[in-house]
């Protein structure tokens, strides 16, 4: 696959009864923190950016720490969009609709 960046969201909906399922998103979103990728966490998904190698290797860190730590069963959604001859950032598709409050921060 090519050296370009993708832009891929991950979902994950743990079908559990043994701890708060927010407490098994938690530690996904940690793995993912760790990885060094470009990410952005969001009400209902984690978006990451990256190489298409990068990417898949995050998701795959992530069901595989799922996997190892117990978690009984889970649903992960996943959204991939990749061009074929350049970069796809989230900036590009969604920086017009962000804007600055007062204090500076970004309001969606």
């Amino acid at each position: 696959m090519h050296q370009y960046t993708i832009n891929a969201s991950i979902q994950i909906v743990p079908i559990v009864l043994d701890k708060h399922p927010y407490l098994w998103v938690d530690d996904a979103i940690a793995i993912i923190q760790q990885s060094g990728i470009k990410y952005e966490v969001t009400p209902f998904a984690t978006i990451l950016e990256g190489t298409y190698e990068e990417v898949m290797r995050v998701i795959h860190q992530v069901n595989e720490f799922l996997y190892q730590k117990g978690c009984a069963e889970w649903i992960a959604n996943l959204q991939i969009q990749i061009r074929s001859t350049w970069n796809i950032t989230g900036e590009e598709k969604t920086g017009k609709f962000k804007m600055e409050n007062e204090e500076g921060n970004t309001k969606y």
